[in-house]
């Protein structure tokens, strides 16, 4: 039967083919008043019978244009969109392979309103720094959500866990009607708000309210996404509801209510799980289960052999969430956000950790077995304000609460030993603690305009308040055995409290030099931290049977304050294709410690010159270059430096360096970016290099028995420096089927410093990681990608005690979405990794499969799903990690194979502004 349905698909495949033409359209777009060429502008054909979107393309800086694909329609209608011109329609006969349409002259169009504007067709408009999607022109599958849309537009490209990136650059804010959503957590709107009722998505860089308001260039680095809402579906409520049991008392519930009154907007949410399943999601498969991993090569040059990543890593988490958000305009020039958020969860995990530990003169083994549980209970509560006085000013105020509850219990056993089995030492040990936790943070901006010329005043004000108690209870024995043997048997109650109060003021001034283009900065930065931190340890008594013998060595009572003081001028010049500017800033830190119950009370004063530089050409609305230096300087924070001795664990022992320097660090990145829609083909790239100069790293010696002393010290030499490239291609068959393939590679490099019992050395990794992927897209029938990224790392040492390491693995990854027949859809997330490289005794490789098989009921509205979560049942989560001093193995709890059935309803009475949808409000 399976071998039936294939050549049924190939013939009519085939049969599809056969019935299409290829065509190629070009010419050249001028503005009919001045003779000039028009760049990006928006090319786009349809089909006559149903206005369905075939190909399109933008203009480039010539105002050339090429349109290729290909149709079984002898006739196509032609439109240009291009914003402030009047669109122009044209109907193509397709009676010849090519066409050349030659120069095509536009009209200026000085009614264009934004209303029209924003009711273009035209599936992509590109404006001065804006990109803008029109939804309806993208196709995806019956009940997509924002996730799925995203996943469609060209250049924009999501991973299993949510993370939006366009062409490269991470989309770092996810916007609804210009407002946030549920706060800062992306994934709420992308994957619970659905396509049907958006209008545009809009992607730009990240900018401040602050920044936009003064019309700033934004950052270049990050992107932010706004999803606008359409007009016609903006007032009423809609939303879901779906909860799901499976096997082995798995569960799962969600809900989501939503009331849109055109710019108030007030929603709720809903949801729990014992899947860890982290955030809020309706758990579908491509939602809940991340990639697996069999072995990664960290920057700091270690990796993780058959690391097995599902269902959030270790341990097993029972979570709940429940939450609410409000948006509104308060006014005509002010803004109302509001939400607030409670989550829940209670965790376990058990945990055996074995490690070979290497030193220049000796190895020694230590086994450590754990058990734990956590509970935990949060609040949080975030506003933001803003409001514009009038057309120069404007004030924005973003208070955040928080409160938080936990209580936990742990057990471990350990024990050390040599080569040849002798017991060198052991502990057991039990704790548990009670906390609670309250914070208030607040950001106030005013930003004030003045002239006419891009000059402007700001102040912002950011405090920090936080507080913190807890309770905790140990009880240990630990035994040092050799030649002076010691027991030590500890019983103890300590009583915490821990308070911060941070605040930071900036003025900003911008002086314009040149109108609009070239501006002189100046700002002065003012910052104060001052930290409280109380641990009173008390002693068992056996006589009182109570803890009241109060431990001196191992309580604290410290206040430490950080106050830091920060000129700096800049110079910068924007114009529409070239942004570059300079910053020179001075800063005074002093670092000031004082305990209450010893006499190690200290100040240092570090200062230091920083410096940063940036560059951005736009060579068209498609290519664009940016690079940038930062020059800044980390002074050690008070626990490094306190001569303070930490004894709390006598088997490792931690004592500050009140001698440390502060670092210096050198960053440079450079990167391009380029989408071509002549090709539909995107591009990117991008360097980051770091060099750093009296780095802080832990200096750890080992005694005779095998007991650790720790200090920190300051050490050159460090430098890490990656390179990111990735090149996307879509290319349309015919109006249902088309491919789309990604090719890209990462290579990374560092060199780090280390001290091994006072025997310094430095160690160098190498990676590079090649990666292919293709896409096959039969609309309304199915999807399928096959992906495969392999893997090389080598490290080498410059001791011969340490032996240089190659790794090599192989990741093939397979995902398909089958939407035949009718109403049904099967999805399968297949992932298999190889490593030739695992010690004796370790598994090679493994192959993980997860599956889901949705159902669509009650007009579509209903949704029933079988998922199967790692169906061959081989996650074990074992996984081996090696450094240049130690090779460890770790077993620990994790999410095993399980079955669910869920089910799933979606509401909607959206209709236009100013009315609803009549009838049932569960209905359409």
């Amino acid at each position: 039967m399976k071998h039936l349905l294939t050549w049924v698909l190939l013939l009519l495949s085939v049969a599809s083919f056969s019935q299409t033409k290829d065509f190629e359209i070009s010419g050249q777009l001028i503005s009919k008043e001045k003779k000039e060429p028009l760049e990006s502008a928006t090319i786009y054909l349809q089909r006559v019978k149903d206005s369905s979107l075939v190909t399109y393309t933008i203009s480039d800086k010539q105002g050339d244009f090429f349109l290729k694909g290909r149709t079984a329609d002898e006739k196509l209608n032609l439109y240009i969109s291009y914003v402030g011109f009047k669109t122009y329609f044209k109907s193509i006969l397709l009676d010849k392979d090519k066409i050349n349409l030659g120069e095509i002259p536009l009209t200026e169009d000085d009614n264009v309103l934004d209303e029209v504007l924003i009711k273009s067709q035209a599936p992509v408009t590109v404006k001065t720094d804006t990109l803008e999607f029109n939804v309806a022109s993208f196709k995806t599958k019956k009940d997509a959500n924002v996730e799925d849309l995203l996943k469609e537009l060209p250049g924009v490209e999501v991973d299993s866990q949510g993370n939006i990136t366009v062409n490269g650059k991470p989309v770092n804010k996810i916007l609804v009607n210009g407002k946030p959503f549920f706060g800062d957590d992306p994934t709420i709107a992308t994957r619970n708000l659905t396509k049907e009722i958006v209008d545009k998505i809009q992607v730009t860089d990240t900018k401040t309210d602050s920044e936009a308001f003064t019309g700033e260039k934004g950052d270049e680095e990050n992107k932010t996404i706004n999803i606008t809402i359409d007009e016609e579906k903006n007032k009423g409520i809609f939303g879901r509801v779906a909860g799901g049991a499976g096997t082995d008392e798995r569960f799962e519930y969600a809900g989501l209510l939503n009331y849109f009154d055109n710019d108030l907007r007030i929603s709720a949410l809903a949801g729990g799980n014992n899947i860890n399943s982290p955030g809020f999601s309706f758990g579908e498969i491509q939602k809940m289960f991340g990639n697996a991993r069999y072995m990664s090569v960290n920057s700091n040059g270690t990796f993780n052999i058959d690391g097995r990543m599902f269902g959030g890593g270790d341990g097993i988490t029972n979570s709940r969430t429940a939450g609410a958000n409000y948006a509104d305009d308060l006014g005509k020039e002010t803004d109302l956000t509001a939400d607030y958020f409670y989550s829940a969860a209670n965790s376990f995990n058990d945990e055996i950790r074995n490690r070979e530990n290497i030193l220049p003169d000796d190895r020694y083994f230590s086994n450590n077995t754990s058990s734990s549980k956590t509970n935990s209970d949060s609040h949080a509560a975030n506003l933001r304000f803003k409001t514009q006085i009038d057309s120069t000013f404007l004030i924005n105020i973003r208070p955040q609460f928080r409160y938080n509850t936990g209580e936990s219990y742990s057990s471990n056993n350990e024990e050390t030993t040599r080569l040849n089995g002798e017991l060198t030492n052991q502990s057991t040990t039990e704790r548990s603690s009670e906390n609670i936790q309250k914070s208030f943070e607040n950001r106030f901006n005013l930003t004030k305009k003045y002239g006419n010329k891009g000059g402007f005043f700001k102040l912002t004000i950011t405090n920090e308040i936080e507080d913190s108690e807890i309770e905790n209870k140990a009880n240990s024995n630990t035994e040092i055995f050799g030649d002076d043997p010691e027991t030590i048997i500890r019983n103890q109650f300590t009583d915490g409290e821990q308070s911060s109060n941070q605040y930071e003021i900036t003025p900003e001034f911008r002086l314009p030099i040149l109108a609009k283009k070239l501006y002189l900065d100046l700002e002065y930065s003012y910052r104060n931290d001052k930290r409280e931190d109380r641990q009173s340890v008390f002693d068992f008594d056996e006589t009182s049977q109570d803890f009241s013998l109060f431990n001196l060595d191992q309580s604290t009572d410290f206040t430490n304050t950080d106050s830091r003081s920060r000129p700096e001028v800049g110079l910068r010049y924007n114009d529409d294709k070239l942004r570059t500017g300079i910053n020179l800033g001075y800063v005074m830190r002093t670092l000031e410690s004082e305990d209450a119950l010893r006499d190690i009370n200290f100040e240092n004063d570090f200062n230091a010159v920083e410096l940063s530089a940036n560059l951005s050409y736009k060579f068209s609305q498609k290519f664009r270059m940016y690079s940038g230096y930062y020059l800044r300087n980390d002074a050690p924070n008070v626990s490094l430096l306190s001569p303070y001795v930490d004894v709390s664990d006598p088997l490792n022992i931690v004592q500050g360096n009140p001698n440390l320097s502060p670092s210096n660090n050198h960053s440079i990145y450079m990167g391009f970016n380029n989408y071509d829609f002549q090709t539909k083909s995107g591009f990117y790239s991008n360097f980051n290099g770091n060099f750093t100069n009296d780095r802080v790293i832990s200096k750890t010696t080992i005694d005779e028995n095998f007991v650790r002393n720790t200090t920190y010290a300051n050490v050159d030499g460090y430098y890490s420096g990656s390179v990111n490239v990735g090149y996307n291609k879509s290319v349309k068959i015919d109006s249902v089927k088309s491919v789309k393939y990604k090719v890209g590679g990462f290579i990374s490099g560092n060199r780090n410093v280390n001290f091994n019992n006072e025997v310094q050395y430095a160690s160098k990794t190498f990676t590079y990681s090649p990666n292919v992927s293709v896409g096959f897209i039969w609309d309304e029938l199915f999807e399928i990608e096959p992906s495969y990224e392999v893997s090389f790392s080598k490290n080498t040492f410059n001791l011969d005690l340490f032996e240089d390491r190659t790794y090599v693995v192989h990741d093939l990854q397979l995902e398909t979405t089958t939407t035949f027949p009718e109403k049904l859809e099967w999805n399968n997330d297949i992932t298999y990794s190889y490593n030739s490289n695992i010690a004796p005794g370790f598994q090679k490789d493994a192959l993980f499969w997860n599956a889901s098989l949705s159902y669509s009921v009650m007009k579509d509205k209903g949704l029933i799903t079988l998922k199967a979560y790692d169906l061959l049942n081989q996650n074990t989560n074992a996984r081996r990690t090696s450094t240049q001093d130690y090779i460890q193995d770790v077993q620990s709890t994790v999410l095993q194979r399980y079955f669910m059935v869920g089910f799933s309803y979606k509401f909607n009475t959206l209709g236009k502004k100013g009315e609803t949808r009549g009838g049932n409000f569960w209905f359409d």
